[in-house]
């Protein structure tokens, strides 16, 4: 989720909606993820995420038994198109509707409970004289 206004906390698909510019939008960004190609070797957005951030890292070792199988199969399904040079094929793609936000929810999750834990380890406790 992209924020404006720093800690605000208004997001850009809040800002597209209440626009009116969500129907204008959706087209290019269909475009754009169809052009990106991940759909083509079997990848969802979210295999995407750079696993190195610490917060997407706590988010894979919380996926389900199942979830995180899933996702290790499509790695190798994009792995082995990735080195036969070529897609799967048509049927085979990720569909739009199947592209969900599997990932993401939880990303969102863990960098909150990081932020908490990062303010309240700079609480300082003051002693009260007796």
């Amino acid at each position: 989720m992209v924020l404006l206004g720093g800690p605000t906390g208004i997001s850009l698909v809040s800002q597209v909606k209440a626009f009116g510019l969500y129907n204008f939008l959706k087209p290019v960004a269909n475009a754009y993820a169809r052009a990106a190609g991940y759909r083509k070797v079997g990848l969802k957005y979210d295999d995407l995420l750079v696993e190195e951030r610490d917060d997407v890292a706590k988010a894979i070792s919380r996926l389900s038994a199942q979830e995180s199988y899933d996702r290790v199969y499509r790695f190798r399904v994009a792995f082995q198109q990735d080195l036969m040079r070529r897609p799967l094929p048509k049927e085979q793609w990720v569909k739009a509707e199947d592209d969900v936000r599997y990932l993401t929810p939880l990303v969102e999750g863990v960098s909150k409970e990081i932020q908490e834990r990062d303010s309240w380890d700079t609480v300082e406790v003051e002693r009260k004289a007796i």
